[in-house]
């Protein structure tokens, strides 16, 4: 499965983002899909993860409460819908199938979009 994720950019502190991320090669209805990120000198690290029809959930401590991850399995797409931004939130994020909590267990990643928020 290849995955396409998009919706970065630059947002001010408190700003809101939504991120996409839409998958094709087959349907990942049967997949949980999750969202990492990597800042700069960093490891990734996990961000949220939804199951394969979105009924459970689980998230970083960092952004529960502030990110809410959701699924379309008739669009094939996951997102991730990040509020009350804060400048810790910069990085890369990358989306990811087939796995839950962590990253050794997706077997596919997207190529990243870039998240800056400015303090």
């Amino acid at each position: 499965v290849q995955l396409q994720a998009c919706g970065g950019g630059l947002v001010q502190a408190g700003g809101s983002l939504r991120l996409s991320c839409a998958a094709s090669g087959r349907r990942v209805s049967d997949l949980g899909l999750g969202w990492f990120r990597q800042a700069p000198g960093k490891e990734r690290e996990f961000v949220a993860v939804i199951n394969w029809n979105g009924d459970v959930t689980s998230y970083a401590d960092s952004v529960l409460g502030r990110f809410t991850i959701s699924r379309d399995n008739a669009k094939n797409t996951v997102y991730l819908q990040m509020n009350s931004l804060k400048s810790e939130d910069t990085a890369v994020y990358y989306c990811a199938a087939g796995g839950w909590s962590a990253a050794e267990d997706f077997h596919s990643w997207g190529q990243g979009t870039q998240v800056t928020v400015s303090s």
